[in-house]
């Protein structure tokens, strides 16, 4: 995606004199910017070569927000800078057919490419050919902590997968917070009922870090705008962490600063912080620019309390690590229980939803409920929320609404700055609409407005009242009426399902109406208001 003549970032690659040759070629995708794993790791630097791709097809496939175009653009050319200056061949290829195209170009030249099997499945497919053709040679993936054996072995006769039992298996397997005596630290597994308190404001949230950015920075973000204009969202430079040094950064105040307060306020939500005491590293663990081994290291060994350490080692052990393994294991969600094929398009669609992703989670028009309003705005600003406003607010909305599960992904896919196919997927459809049933989710993730009452303060600045006149609370139940005959069974949900049988005919006709009426209003791209033509009470 370079521009014509000397760019910043060809100026400074040509200082080090990395267009050299090499005894051995190394790609590296977009989801390994880390020299600590794989062949970089184990060789020397001035044997081997390394190549960059970047394609402007991959970047305009979708409608991707500008900050994680520039996220990832930058985060390559720093890689790429950093391994020249360590003695490392660079060969950085921009090709507009792709990443397989530009790749048989370089192959043709220097002979068989190694590659680290990439994260991405839709990179895996589009390289097949090359592997077929003995272009690539594709090794294990280093970065990940744990192995599809591993994962088999948690779920035991397979299908439905269990988080709950992997992470078990985990913690057990590499001794995470265990005793000498094999029982977990503190007696139990999971610390998660404690880490359900909301936000009062007190301790206060700390502010995240900003980053200087240098001459291939502001290169890049000039060249997204340019190239990208018709892509939402905004590209704030002093958001985005694109060299080590910013990496390591970022770390270092999510350990000083985030750290001891992540666990009880880990499913909170306010206006005044989009991600209170999150960490905020997911994109960069994504990239392999910090690595998943040494950050759950850093956390064991904290000295904050236990309920944090756990929380923040069961998403990364537990749920980031299950996530690619389900994905894996199902390919990408096109597989069902009796592992038979559904096509080459995911058409996971339990509940049967095609109600169209409303205008609202573009942010242009807004919707009138302040949560949605409120994440979608802090999405578009920074790429970025955390991951109950993900499930809670974005998600929980969507299927209450019978959003299209595609179609939403889709739309977290584009624009989540750490989203790719192996998180997007399951989280989504797996488990954030329920589309795949209880593939790894043992019920919806829904609920009306009590709970984003009780968790965030979106309330206070919302025309409608969270106990009187809120429509998501009746939106609620009309998602559990008309789900009756796919749900109503399930064990997890007896106990609402005994509520919903009790409720009058009055009120249960009343959440139809107002589902029809909000689904027709969002769907207009019109603003909900308290005084429309439903008592949403």
């Amino acid at each position: 995606m370079a521009r014509r003549g000397k760019s910043a970032f060809t100026q400074a690659l040509a200082a080090h004199d990395a267009q050299r040759s090499a005894k051995r070629w190394i790609y590296v995708p977009y989801d390994q910017l880390h020299d600590g794993i794989g062949p970089l790791a184990d060789e020397d630097p001035e044997d081997v070569g390394i190549v960059i791709v970047e394609s402007p097809a991959k970047a305009a496939r979708r409608p991707y927000h500008k900050h994680k175009l520039a996220f990832v653009l930058a985060n390559e050319r720093h890689f790429a800078l950093e391994q020249a200056a360590r003695g490392v061949a660079v060969r950085h290829v921009v090709h507009e057919d792709g990443f397989a195209a530009a790749l048989r170009d370089v192959a043709e030249d220097v002979g068989t490419i190694t590659v680290m099997d990439p994260a991405e499945k839709e990179l895996r497919d589009e390289l097949a050919p090359l592997v077929d053709d003995g272009a690539l040679e594709v090794v294990p993936h280093q970065g990940w902590l744990t192995d599809p054996e591993t994962f088999r072995r948690s779920q035991k006769s397979g299908p439905p997968f269990r988080m709950d039992a992997f992470y078990r298996a985990v913690r057990k397997q590499h001794g995470v917070l265990m005793d000498d005596d094999g029982k977990p630290v503190g007696g139990k597994f999971s610390f998660d009922a404690e880490n359900r308190e909301p936000w009062d404001g007190d301790p206060s949230a700390p502010e995240p870090p900003t980053f200087e950015p240098d001459d291939i920075v502001r290169e890049v973000i000039e060249l997204v705008n340019d190239r990208f204009a018709d892509h939402p969202g905004e590209v704030v430079a002093e958001h985005l962490p694109t060299t080590h040094d910013d990496a390591e950064a970022l770390w270092g105040w999510a350990l000083r600063d985030c750290m001891e307060h992540f666990g009880p306020y880990e499913d909170a939500m306010s206006t005044r912080s989009s991600g209170l005491f999150h960490t905020r590293i997911s994109a960069l663990l994504n990239i392999h620019r910090l690595l998943p081994a040494r950050v759950v290291a850093d956390v064991e060994a904290l000295d904050v309390p236990l309920n944090s350490r756990e929380g923040f080692l069961r998403q990364v052990w537990g749920w980031r690590e299950f996530m690619r393994h389900v994905h894996r294991e199902t390919d990408g969600l096109r597989r069902g229980f009796d592992a038979t094929p559904r096509g080459p398009q995911r058409s996971a669609n339990l509940l049967n939803a095609n109600t169209p992703l409303p205008d609202a989670y573009w942010g242009g028009a807004p919707s009138g409920l302040a949560c949605l309003d409120e994440v979608v705005d802090d999405v578009w600003r920074e790429a970025y929320s955390h991951h109950i406003t993900r499930l809670m607010v974005l998600s929980n909305l969507g299927t209450l609404l019978d959003v299209d599960p595609g179609e939403l992904t889709d739309w977290f896919w584009v624009a989540y700055v750490d989203a790719y196919d192996w998180v997007v997927e399951p989280n989504v459809i797996g488990m954030g609409t329920f589309a795949a049933g209880d593939l790894l989710s043992t019920k919806p993730y829904v609920s009306g407005a009590a709970y984003i009452h009780k968790m965030g303060n979106y309330c206070g600045d919302c025309a409608f009242h969270p106990k009187k006149t809120c429509p998501i609370t009746r939106m609620y139940w009309a998602f559990l009426a008309r789900h009756e005959d796919v749900l109503g069974d399930n064990h997890r949900m007896n106990l609402v399902y005994g509520s919903l049988r009790k409720r009058s005919k009055t009120d249960r006709d009343e959440d139809a109406r107002t589902f029809r009426h909000v689904r027709d209003v969002l769907g207009r791209g019109e603003r909900l208001t308290p005084d429309g033509e439903f008592d949403f009470g």
